[in-house]
């Protein structure tokens, strides 16, 4: 189950989207009163209401807004269960000033916004002992081994308990909450909402997620990066297994750069079955596989690991990927595929991960490949471990080649008016391939148009690479028109005129 929490300083507003979510599904609504601009009317949010509330009254040092007395904020409390209301959330150190009455349920709550305590089992325990129907303790996560900890919290507890971790590191134990034994979760009601760190909203929990269903049986997937909030996998992977109907979840994983072992020391214990892996982890996690496929060693990157008992297996999809796509726009006639890159001359723009699988692929398929970069040590480097050149940054323009590709961020969203090469070096006899997909017209790619450029778009590649993923994934093939209309629609959002 999920609840929703609703924080507006109208009692108006709050009656209103309180009715618009329980007509749209919500099954509890928390109603925040110490959002509450004026006095709290507790009899206009009660009467009448829709459905199951749980009534908080949050001070400023557990993340809320009450800025009144104590005295007054025990009363508030104290009148919402003589109210009737459902639940109340009452902090740990107060839950002796407010007694039970009724038929009201008591979640005893604890916060911290620093970290997550080491004494999490003797820190339940004390709270169940102030008269718990509930317990709910809400930490911040520092590293990804506090989202086990609370996880192991909650399937062990005696008493119902609500286990989150706070930030993004820890959302994933918000999605997860009802597969190891949480009575609910919590959303926020819209994405400008957000009541705590990491915190997502009911439709995406709902639609995306699909929280409610989650079970012992789902298996898990998901993508390791740092930061990850931006990341479009999740809504592309959720979209294409719930439309091949599969009990599966594709999850939202922060892992910072220096945690990635604690990550891989979790992934048997939160039961994950894949993931795809990006910035910053690449190189490293190559380091964790048992097992990994020529090209990646090759590469020295994998952008994907199966799980498999206790088989760790590498993949790099972006440069299947990128390898498909070029050979399909520059296959010539009567010349064997495998045939069709030799002797033309590739220039990468970038040392990167990406840039990297690339080069690698071009020069496994005999391309000239010459690496330009502005930071030139790094395409030094890339150079002497593929083996091709390097060109001065300043000097990219300069140089005569058939393929050009864009392994930098440059062009991406939010700096779409920016490009990586310049307009009037472009001719109609270039393949042009920028890798970035955010948005798909790029102004590079606006340039290679009028340039009559043949062209490769980030979306192109980026829908193939996660077609193999999900086949990697589940032994499936991947339903790849959805996974290019999706993606698509997120990142060109209609504009309405």
């Amino acid at each position: 189950m999920i609840c929703v929490s609703l924080g507006r300083s109208r009692h108006t507003r709050m009656i209103g989207e309180h009715k618009h979510l329980v007509e749209q599904g919500a099954e509890l609504v928390e109603l925040r009163l110490d959002y509450v601009g004026r006095a709290v009317n507790l009899k206009r949010l009660m009467d009448n209401r829709p459905g199951p509330v749980v009534m908080t009254v949050r001070r400023r040092q557990d993340g809320g807004r009450w800025t009144k007395s104590e005295q007054d904020r025990l009363m508030l409390l104290r009148s919402a269960i003589v109210a009737g209301a459902e639940y109340v959330d009452i902090e740990a150190d107060i839950a002796s000033q407010i007694p039970r009455y009724g038929n009201t349920k008591r979640i005893i709550s604890y916060h911290d916004f620093s970290g997550t305590p080491d004494n999490l089992e003797d820190l339940h325990a004390a709270m169940a002992e102030e008269d718990a129907d509930i317990v709910k303790i809400a930490t911040m996560a520092n590293s990804f081994a506090d989202n086990v900890r609370m996880f192991d919290l909650i399937r062990n507890a005696k008493l119902p308990t609500i286990g989150i971790c706070m930030g993004e590191i820890g959302t994933i134990t918000r999605i997860l909450a009802n597969r190891f034994g949480a009575p609910f979760t919590y959303a926020t009601y819209s994405t400008d909402k957000k009541m705590a760190p990491g915190q997502l909203n009911w439709k995406e929990m709902t639609n995306l997620y699909d929280v409610k269903n989650i079970n012992a049986e789902t298996e898990l997937f998901g993508v390791i990066a740092d930061p990850v909030a931006h990341s479009y996998s999740p809504l592309v992977h959720n979209t294409a297994f719930k439309a091949e109907k599969m009990n599966a979840r594709y999850l939202p994983l922060r892992v910072p750069q220096d945690d990635l072992h604690r990550f891989m020391d979790s992934v048997n214990k939160i039961g994950l079955r894949g993931i795809s892996i990006t910035i910053p982890h690449k190189e490293r996690a190559l380091d964790y596989c048992t097992q990994a496929e020529s090209s990646a060693n090759g590469i020295g990157a994998i952008n994907t690991m199966v799980f498999h008992e206790d088989d760790r297996l590498g993949y790099n999809t972006d440069y299947r990927a990128a390898m498909d796509c070029i050979i399909e726009v520059m296959e010539k006639k009567d010349v064997p595929r495998e045939n069709a890159l030799q002797g033309v001359t590739a220039m990468v723009l970038g040392a990167g991960g990406v840039s990297r699988a690339i080069a690698w692929g071009l020069r496994q398929r005999q391309a000239d490949v010459v690496i330009a970069s502005r930071t030139e040590e790094r395409a030094r480097l890339l150079a002497t471990e593929v083996g091709c050149r390097v060109v001065p940054w300043e000097d990219r323009h300069n140089q005569k080649v058939q393929l050009l590709i864009n392994g930098t961020p440059v062009g991406m969203h939010p700096d779409v008016d920016k490009s990586p090469f310049n307009a009037s070096a472009l001719n109609q006899f270039m393949v042009v391939f920028d890798t970035v997909y955010n948005p798909e017209n790029t102004l590079l790619v606006k340039y290679a148009k009028q340039a009559q450029c043949r062209i490769i778009t980030g979306i192109d590649m980026f829908v193939r690479q996660a077609a193999y993923q999900f086949k990697l994934f589940t032994g499936k093939d991947a339903p790849a028109m959805l996974l290019r209309k999706t993606i698509k629609q997120a990142t060109n959002p209609v504009q309405l005129h």
